[in-house]
Parts: C-alpha cells; structure tokens; sequence
C-alpha cells in the first residue's frame, strides 16, 4: 500500500489569465510622454500644452514661487514635467494631465531640507469614521482637493530650475524661489 498523493496546487493562479486579458484591452491605448520634447512632438500636442499650462496657471495663481536670482553657494533643484493620459471606464480619452515635480532626490539633508513628513491616513482611522457615520447615521461627503500639496509653506530656501518650455524670456538666468512645496521635494 503506498502512500496518500496529494493534490498539487498550480503555481499560476487563474487570476493570472484575467490580468493578461485586462492587458489586452490596453493595446490601443498611447504611451504617455517621458519628456518635454516627446510630448510637444508627439500627435496630442496641442493638449499636452494646455495640461501644462493649466498646471502652471494653477501654481501661479496658489502663489507657489517667486522668480529670483540665485544666491552664491544655494544650488537649485532640478525639475520635469510628468505626463498622464486619463481615460475613464469606457476606456475613451477623459482628459491629459501634466504635473511639474521638483528633482528632490537632488536636495541635501539639513541644507534643502531638515526632515521629511508625510501625514498618512491609516486603514483603522477609515473604519473608526465609517463606525461613527452608521452609528449616528450621519451622511458622508468625499472630496478631492486639487493641488492639495501646496497647502504646506516652505521654510527652508529652496531654488527650483524654470520648467522646460516655460523659460521667461529675458530672465533664463533666474530660478524658481519655492513658497509652497511641490510634488518631488522632499518637503512635500
């Protein structure tokens, strides 16, 4: 009498199908641009242009920098733009999205920065406010706050290079006098 085989279990799970069709689907979708240059040369442009101004009308509006000259020995942080194609859930083209982050990796710890801190909400903090919505039956509003970063003011000295493609003209030599902190500082 030999001993009880037991059953195998795959090393792929059958989910593993489903995520190589979920791919497949995205075939026809655009790759979005990795620079400046690819995005104003790429087919969508125009719509890249508008995102990024967009953005920069955004920050200038939130007060976000001041254009400035360089003191002796400041460095300045470097800065790129990020593209994003957004489709919504038919898969159609919803919107282009441009953000400018600061090179942060490039900041120095006790010169660019003194500590880093990013408030998170945890997991149990979301159940405690749901209890207490059912408990009271209170109504629950979500919100999205555009820009939402930029509510932290610097305190530190930060120069940030212009942004590809937004040079002012006449003033190339000046650098970006951060107020508020953007994506990509360390700050933020």
């Amino acid at each position: 009498m030999g001993r009880p085989r037991r059953e195998r279990k795959k090393a792929i799970s059958d989910d593993y199908i489903t995520f190589l069709m979920e791919d497949m689907n995205d075939m026809g979708k655009v790759e979005d641009p990795t620079s400046y240059k690819e995005a104003i040369k790429s087919e969508n442009s125009s719509k890249w242009l508008v995102a990024m101004e967009d953005e920069l009308k955004s920050m200038g509006s939130n007060d976000v920098w001041d254009l400035v000259e360089v003191p002796d020995g400041a460095k300045k942080v470097g800065c790129k733009w990020v593209y994003k194609t957004k489709y919504d859930s038919k898969g159609n083209v919803e919107r282009f999205k441009a953000r400018l982050v600061a090179k942060g990796y490039t900041q120095r710890e006790g010169i660019d920065y003194k500590q880093t801190f990013s408030p998170v909400s945890t997991k149990d903090s979301f159940r405690i406010i749901m209890a207490l919505v059912a408990h009271y039956d209170l109504e629950l509003h979500q919100m999205d706050v555009k820009m939402a970063f930029i509510n932290g003011d610097l305190k530190e000295n930060v120069y940030m290079a212009q942004p590809e493609g937004f040079v002012v003209e006449g003033k190339e030599h000046l650098a970006c006098h951060l107020k508020k902190s953007i994506y990509g500082l360390k700050q933020a």
